[in-house]
């Protein structure tokens, strides 16, 4: 493959310090091999060069939770709380799902999120090969599993835990390493502690991490402590659940102690902000699990719950809510928001070289168009990505150096067959 040269950038590199350098970067197949202020050394054939001016270039953007195909689900079960939500709305409908609901719901949301310039993401859901699929077609980064909910018959449990085996052994480093699985116990108050017991020993048999929502309602904490007298943490903790490499998401409703724990185990936590706002399940405590050294990263959930899978939206309520409920203004600084959208979500979810613009990384860049009235003055650009940008700003999206959008434009997904394909989907779902 032939290289690129993006010239008369700005790029917003999100290393610790979050520089902005003005000037090249080049890409070398599917990595970043120069980026700095001078132009590279001469004599390289490039297959591209492309003019960066009136564009601000950062990493992709990796959302470390959801689930995709629920964007058949968006507007249908709103103002509710989250077990209500769950039970009387998603579901019964989605018992009804087939696996083509599926892939056009996910389809439909591939494509929100790589126009938006989301270009990782993870996926816990049903009839996981129809996702695989379409992660290879979009040529996103996905982080798949088959989510396991263990509140049926032992045959339907064993049943359902050979499919998420067999699901990681088919997937697990395809699509050119692009597609990452883990495996997924949906939650401690939807599976049987034996069951997460034998989800933890397949995960040791297969050597991949576990994905698990935990602590997302108080209620949610009650009943397990009601139920197994511990509270989730502890609970995971003693089935084994930190024995691997792990993420939750949510972690809302932790306390000091259990904190600690994630950060004895380094358990990464997926702060789902939109979300956990919308189902008023509460606000994680993010400031106290950054001090403690925990990974905290940012996941949208699916659109049923949030309603849209804008990650720029997610880092601006990242840095916005803490700083309210604290009372103290640095509670989430926006470079901190920006690493927990880029550089911080890939190493929660064990992206290798992925998260900054750095010569050596994967080339996972996209472009935001500056020649808009909410980018002026030029002022900070590093504070304009997080608090006035937003998903419909970007303009160009490339993964392992693949440009993927173009002028808006997905190359790789055609837009008007998924859209059509998915109104079709819903008008079935809606009809009964």
């Amino acid at each position: 493959m032939s290289k690129t040269l993006v010239k008369n950038g700005l790029f917003l590199t999100a290393d610790e310090t979050c520089p902005l350098i003005e000037g090249y970067m080049e890409i070398d197949g599917d990595t970043i091999s120069y980026i700095g202020k001078d132009a590279p050394a001469e004599g390289a054939d490039y297959g591209e060069i492309v003019d960066g001016r009136n564009r601000l270039y950062m990493p992709g953007l990796v959302n470390t939770h959801g689930h995709a195909a629920m964007s058949l689900l968006r507007g249908v079960g709103d103002d509710l709380a989250l077990q209500v939500w769950l039970q009387e709305k998603m579901w019964p409908n989605e018992a009804r799902f087939t696996s083509k609901d599926v892939k056009w719901g996910t389809l439909l949301s591939q494509l929100e999120m790589v126009k938006g310039g989301t270009t990782s993401f993870v996926d816990m859901y049903d009839h996981m090969n129809e996702v695989a699929q379409a992660v290879e077609l979009s040529g996103m980064r996905g982080v798949l599993t088959r989510g396991v909910i263990g509140l049926c018959p032992p045959e339907v449990q064993q049943a359902k835990l050979a499919e998420a085996k067999q699901f990681a052994r088919d997937w697990h480093g395809k699509a050119e390493g692009r597609i990452t699985t883990m495996m997924a116990p949906h939650a401690p108050y939807t599976c049987p502690p034996d069951y997460i017991e034998k989800i933890v020993d397949a995960a040791h048999e297969l050597d991949l991490p576990l994905h698990t929502h935990m602590s997302e309602t108080a209620r949610e904490v009650a009943e397990n402590e009601s139920e197994y007298g511990l509270r989730p943490v502890a609970h995971l903790e003693k089935l084994g659940v930190f024995s691997r490499p792990c993420l939750v998401a949510h972690g809302v409703h932790l306390n000091d102690e259990e904190i600690g724990v994630l950060a004895k185990y380094d358990v990464r936590v997926s702060h789902n902000p939109g979300s956990n706002l919308k189902l008023a399940s509460g606000v994680a405590r993010v400031p106290d699990l950054l001090a403690r050294g925990v990974k905290v990263s940012l996941g949208t959930d699916g659109a049923a719950s949030n309603n849209n899978l804008d990650m720029f939206e997610e880092m601006r309520l990242a840095a916005l809510i803490h700083k309210g409920v604290s009372g103290d203004p640095t509670a989430v600084p926006a470079a901190i928001a920006l690493q927990l959208g880029t550089t911080m979500g890939a190493e929660s979810i064990w992206l290798q070289k992925v998260g900054s613009l750095a010569a050596g990384m994967k080339a996972d860049f996209i472009a935001l168009d500056l020649d808009q009235p909410h980018f002026l003055p030029a002022s900070n650009y590093l504070s304009h990505v997080i608090y006035s940008a937003s998903a419909k700003d970007v303009t160009d999206v490339w993964v392992d150096g693949k440009q993927l959008v173009r002028k808006g434009k997905c190359l790789t997904l055609d837009e008007e067959k998924i859209k059509a394909e998915f109104k079709s989907r819903y008008s079935r779902l809606m009809e009964g």
